[in-house]
Protein backbone atom coordinates (compact mmCIF):
# COMPACT_ATOMS: atom_id res chain seq x y z
CA UNK A 1 0.00 0.00 0.00
CA UNK A 2 1.56 3.35 -0.94
CA UNK A 3 1.95 4.79 2.59
CA UNK A 4 0.49 4.20 6.18
CA UNK A 5 -3.32 4.44 6.95
CA UNK A 6 -4.37 5.69 9.88
CA UNK A 7 -7.96 6.81 11.49
CA UNK A 8 -8.11 10.21 11.17
CA UNK A 9 -11.52 10.85 12.49
CA UNK A 10 -14.20 8.63 14.38
CA UNK A 11 -17.85 9.84 14.52
CA UNK A 12 -20.87 8.70 16.16
CA UNK A 13 -25.04 10.13 15.45
CA UNK A 14 -26.67 8.76 18.46
CA UNK A 15 -29.98 10.23 17.02
CA UNK A 16 -30.74 9.68 13.38
CA UNK A 17 -30.45 13.03 11.25
CA UNK A 18 -29.14 15.42 14.48
CA UNK A 19 -26.19 16.51 14.57
CA UNK A 20 -22.72 13.89 14.96
CA UNK A 21 -19.92 13.41 17.68
CA UNK A 22 -15.97 13.34 17.05
CA UNK A 23 -14.84 10.66 19.11
CA UNK A 24 -11.04 10.04 19.71
CA UNK A 25 -12.24 6.28 20.36
CA UNK A 26 -15.13 4.02 20.34
CA UNK A 27 -16.35 0.62 20.71
CA UNK A 28 -17.05 -1.44 18.05
CA UNK A 29 -20.77 -3.54 17.68
CA UNK A 30 -22.01 -5.71 15.28
CA UNK A 31 -24.85 -2.81 14.49
CA UNK A 32 -22.43 0.16 14.33
CA UNK A 33 -20.53 1.88 16.64
CA UNK A 34 -22.01 2.27 20.47
CA UNK A 35 -24.38 5.06 20.92
CA UNK A 36 -24.30 5.05 17.10
CA UNK A 37 -28.11 5.78 15.46
CA UNK A 38 -29.78 4.21 18.17
CA UNK A 39 -32.66 6.99 18.79
CA UNK A 40 -34.82 8.06 15.99
CA UNK A 41 -37.27 10.74 15.18
CA UNK A 42 -40.74 9.48 13.63
CA UNK A 43 -44.14 10.73 12.48
CA UNK A 44 -47.31 9.87 13.99
CA UNK A 45 -47.19 7.14 11.25
CA UNK A 46 -43.78 5.82 12.66
CA UNK A 47 -42.05 6.89 9.51
CA UNK A 48 -39.06 8.26 9.67
CA UNK A 49 -37.73 11.90 10.37
CA UNK A 50 -34.89 13.05 8.48
CA UNK A 51 -32.80 16.03 7.16
CA UNK A 52 -33.79 14.85 3.38
CA UNK A 53 -37.26 16.94 4.07
CA UNK A 54 -36.32 18.37 7.37
CA UNK A 55 -32.84 20.33 6.74
CA UNK A 56 -33.62 22.52 10.08
CA UNK A 57 -32.68 18.44 11.54
CA UNK A 58 -28.75 20.05 11.18
CA UNK A 59 -29.34 22.75 13.71
CA UNK A 60 -29.38 20.49 16.77
CA UNK A 61 -26.11 19.12 18.13
CA UNK A 62 -25.53 16.55 20.03
CA UNK A 63 -22.89 15.67 22.39
CA UNK A 64 -22.40 12.81 25.31
CA UNK A 65 -22.77 13.25 28.76
CA UNK A 66 -21.88 11.27 31.72
CA UNK A 67 -25.64 9.15 31.80
CA UNK A 68 -27.40 10.04 28.51
CA UNK A 69 -27.22 12.76 25.67
CA UNK A 70 -27.86 16.17 25.27
CA UNK A 71 -29.56 17.87 22.44
CA UNK A 72 -28.81 21.69 21.67
CA UNK A 73 -30.01 24.15 19.52
CA UNK A 74 -26.17 24.84 17.52
CA UNK A 75 -27.54 28.55 17.10
CA UNK A 76 -29.41 28.73 20.75
CA UNK A 77 -27.35 27.01 23.17
CA UNK A 78 -29.93 27.64 26.29
CA UNK A 79 -32.50 25.56 24.23
CA UNK A 80 -31.46 22.12 25.05
CA UNK A 81 -32.53 19.09 26.35
CA UNK A 82 -31.43 15.64 28.19
CA UNK A 83 -32.19 12.09 27.09
CA UNK A 84 -30.84 9.90 30.04
CA UNK A 85 -28.99 6.28 28.14
CA UNK A 86 -31.51 4.22 29.96
CA UNK A 87 -34.94 6.41 29.71
CA UNK A 88 -37.96 4.56 27.62
CA UNK A 89 -41.10 4.99 29.03
CA UNK A 90 -42.75 3.11 26.56
CA UNK A 91 -44.80 1.92 24.82
CA UNK A 92 -42.96 -0.13 21.71
CA UNK A 93 -44.12 0.72 18.31
CA UNK A 94 -43.53 -0.44 15.06
CA UNK A 95 -41.42 1.99 13.58
CA UNK A 96 -40.70 2.39 9.53
CA UNK A 97 -37.28 3.19 8.31
CA UNK A 98 -36.69 3.23 4.47
CA UNK A 99 -38.16 -0.89 3.40
CA UNK A 100 -37.93 -2.09 7.29
CA UNK A 101 -39.94 -2.38 9.87
CA UNK A 102 -38.50 -2.76 13.98
CA UNK A 103 -39.69 -2.10 16.84
CA UNK A 104 -38.68 0.29 19.19
CA UNK A 105 -39.96 2.14 22.26
CA UNK A 106 -40.94 6.00 22.45
CA UNK A 107 -38.25 7.11 25.06
CA UNK A 108 -40.34 10.01 26.85
CA UNK A 109 -44.00 12.37 26.31
CA UNK A 110 -41.78 15.21 27.46
CA UNK A 111 -39.43 15.09 24.64
CA UNK A 112 -42.00 14.48 22.50
CA UNK A 113 -43.55 17.68 22.61
CA UNK A 114 -39.85 19.37 22.69
CA UNK A 115 -38.76 17.75 19.07
CA UNK A 116 -42.46 18.84 18.30
CA UNK A 117 -42.01 22.25 19.05
CA UNK A 118 -38.98 22.24 17.30
CA UNK A 119 -40.06 20.94 14.29
CA UNK A 120 -43.66 22.45 13.98
CA UNK A 121 -45.06 19.01 13.51
CA UNK A 122 -45.86 16.06 15.95
CA UNK A 123 -43.15 13.53 16.05
CA UNK A 124 -41.86 10.71 18.78
CA UNK A 125 -38.57 10.11 19.95
CA UNK A 126 -37.79 6.33 19.83
CA UNK A 127 -34.43 4.20 21.02
CA UNK A 128 -33.89 0.77 19.46
CA UNK A 129 -34.61 -2.29 21.74
CA UNK A 130 -31.27 -4.38 22.32
CA UNK A 131 -33.57 -7.21 21.47
CA UNK A 132 -34.56 -5.74 18.35
CA UNK A 133 -32.58 -6.87 15.29
CA UNK A 134 -33.11 -4.90 11.99
CA UNK A 135 -30.74 -6.97 9.57
CA UNK A 136 -28.53 -5.53 6.80
CA UNK A 137 -29.98 -6.68 3.43
CA UNK A 138 -28.72 -10.49 2.71
CA UNK A 139 -26.99 -9.26 -0.49
CA UNK A 140 -24.21 -7.81 1.71
CA UNK A 141 -24.55 -9.16 5.16
CA UNK A 142 -21.46 -11.46 6.41
CA UNK A 143 -23.03 -13.37 9.32
CA UNK A 144 -26.64 -12.00 8.85
CA UNK A 145 -25.25 -8.82 11.34
CA UNK A 146 -28.11 -6.68 12.65
CA UNK A 147 -27.73 -2.79 12.37
CA UNK A 148 -29.42 0.37 14.09
CA UNK A 149 -31.18 3.23 12.90
CA UNK A 150 -28.39 3.71 10.03
CA UNK A 151 -29.50 3.92 6.49
CA UNK A 152 -28.75 0.42 5.86
CA UNK A 153 -25.21 -0.33 7.15
CA UNK A 154 -23.83 -0.73 10.18
CA UNK A 155 -20.14 1.64 9.39
CA UNK A 156 -19.48 4.17 6.73
CA UNK A 157 -15.58 4.90 5.50
CA UNK A 158 -14.44 7.16 3.53
CA UNK A 159 -10.60 8.51 3.24
CA UNK A 160 -9.76 12.05 3.61
CA UNK A 161 -8.12 12.00 0.05
CA UNK A 162 -11.52 11.73 -1.54
CA UNK A 163 -12.33 14.67 -0.17
CA UNK A 164 -9.94 16.47 -1.12
CA UNK A 165 -10.06 15.25 -4.20
CA UNK A 166 -13.62 16.41 -4.34
CA UNK A 167 -12.95 19.81 -2.95
CA UNK A 168 -10.63 20.38 -5.13
CA UNK A 169 -13.39 20.29 -8.12
CA UNK A 170 -15.43 22.46 -6.27
CA UNK A 171 -15.82 26.11 -5.96
CA UNK A 172 -16.54 26.71 -2.46
CA UNK A 173 -14.97 23.32 -0.47
CA UNK A 174 -17.28 21.50 1.89
CA UNK A 175 -16.21 19.74 5.53
CA UNK A 176 -16.53 15.59 5.49
CA UNK A 177 -19.74 16.52 7.69
CA UNK A 178 -21.45 16.54 4.59
CA UNK A 179 -21.30 12.71 4.22
CA UNK A 180 -22.24 12.02 7.95
CA UNK A 181 -18.72 8.72 7.69
CA UNK A 182 -18.50 6.77 11.11
CA UNK A 183 -14.41 6.38 10.21
CA UNK A 184 -12.07 8.69 8.20
CA UNK A 185 -8.87 7.29 6.99
CA UNK A 186 -5.66 9.45 6.25
CA UNK A 187 -3.07 8.39 3.45
CA UNK A 188 -3.59 6.33 0.56
CA UNK A 189 -4.83 8.42 -2.92
CA UNK A 190 -8.62 9.65 -3.66
CA UNK A 191 -11.29 6.79 -3.25
CA UNK A 192 -9.16 4.28 -1.99
CA UNK A 193 -11.58 2.78 -0.22
CA UNK A 194 -13.39 1.53 -3.06
CA UNK A 195 -10.69 -1.13 -4.08
CA UNK A 196 -10.14 -1.72 -0.32
CA UNK A 197 -12.02 -5.39 0.51
CA UNK A 198 -10.99 -6.49 4.00
CA UNK A 199 -9.29 -4.04 6.12
CA UNK A 200 -7.83 -4.18 9.24
CA UNK A 201 -8.06 -1.08 12.09
CA UNK A 202 -6.03 -1.57 15.29
CA UNK A 203 -6.49 -5.22 15.89
CA UNK A 204 -10.23 -5.53 14.44
CA UNK A 205 -11.76 -6.83 10.68
CA UNK A 206 -13.89 -5.20 8.64
CA UNK A 207 -15.35 -6.06 5.53
CA UNK A 208 -16.15 -3.57 2.68
CA UNK A 209 -19.58 -4.89 1.49
CA UNK A 210 -20.56 -1.77 -1.22
CA UNK A 211 -20.33 1.42 -2.27
CA UNK A 212 -22.59 4.47 -0.81
CA UNK A 213 -24.76 5.83 -2.89
CA UNK A 214 -25.35 9.63 -1.98
CA UNK A 215 -29.11 11.93 -1.92
CA UNK A 216 -29.74 15.17 -1.24
CA UNK A 217 -28.72 15.22 2.27
CA UNK A 218 -25.33 15.22 0.98
CA UNK A 219 -26.26 18.97 0.18
CA UNK A 220 -27.33 20.40 3.73
CA UNK A 221 -25.35 22.62 5.06
CA UNK A 222 -24.59 21.48 8.70
CA UNK A 223 -23.99 24.43 10.10
CA UNK A 224 -27.21 26.46 9.07
CA UNK A 225 -29.52 23.65 7.84
CA UNK A 226 -29.74 24.98 4.40
CA UNK A 227 -29.89 23.39 1.35
CA UNK A 228 -27.84 23.75 -2.38
CA UNK A 229 -27.02 22.05 -5.28
CA UNK A 230 -23.54 20.80 -4.08
CA UNK A 231 -22.00 18.44 -3.90
CA UNK A 232 -24.46 16.44 -5.26
CA UNK A 233 -23.72 18.31 -8.81
CA UNK A 234 -20.26 17.57 -9.16
CA UNK A 235 -20.14 14.39 -8.25
CA UNK A 236 -22.23 13.39 -10.42
CA UNK A 237 -20.00 14.35 -13.51
CA UNK A 238 -17.47 11.83 -12.45
CA UNK A 239 -18.88 9.44 -9.61
CA UNK A 240 -22.66 8.30 -11.14
CA UNK A 241 -22.88 4.44 -11.62
CA UNK A 242 -26.29 3.11 -13.03
CA UNK A 243 -28.06 6.51 -12.18
CA UNK A 244 -26.66 6.72 -8.49
CA UNK A 245 -23.54 8.80 -7.25
CA UNK A 246 -21.28 7.75 -5.16
CA UNK A 247 -19.24 8.36 -2.59
CA UNK A 248 -17.65 6.65 0.50
CA UNK A 249 -18.03 2.84 1.32
CA UNK A 250 -20.42 0.70 3.56
CA UNK A 251 -18.45 -1.89 5.70
CA UNK A 252 -19.17 -4.17 8.26
CA UNK A 253 -17.11 -5.14 11.34
CA UNK A 254 -15.86 -8.58 11.71
CA UNK A 255 -14.73 -8.33 15.37
CA UNK A 256 -16.21 -6.62 18.43
CA UNK A 257 -13.50 -3.77 20.45
CA UNK A 258 -12.56 -0.68 20.38
CA UNK A 259 -10.91 1.18 18.15
CA UNK A 260 -8.88 5.25 18.67
CA UNK A 261 -7.80 7.67 16.23
CA UNK A 262 -4.49 7.23 15.32
CA UNK A 263 -4.62 3.28 14.60
CA UNK A 264 -3.53 2.52 11.25
CA UNK A 265 -6.04 1.21 9.02
CA UNK A 266 -4.21 -1.70 6.83
CA UNK A 267 -5.67 -4.11 3.58
CA UNK A 268 -5.78 -8.01 4.67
Amino acid sequence: MEKTMTVQDIFVYPIKSLGGIRLSEALVEERGFRYDRRWMLVDQEGVFVSQRKYPQLALLAVSLEDGGLVVSHSQQQSVQVQIPFDLATGPEITVTIWDDQVTAKIVHPDLNSWFSDFLGFSVCLVVMLESSHRKVDPRYAIHAESVSFADGMPYLLIGQESLNDLNSRLVDPIPMDRFRPNIVFAGGSAYLEDKLRKIKIGELEFEIVKPCARCVMTTVDQSTGTKGKEPLKTLSTYRTINGKVYFGQNVIALQSGTIKVGDVLQEV
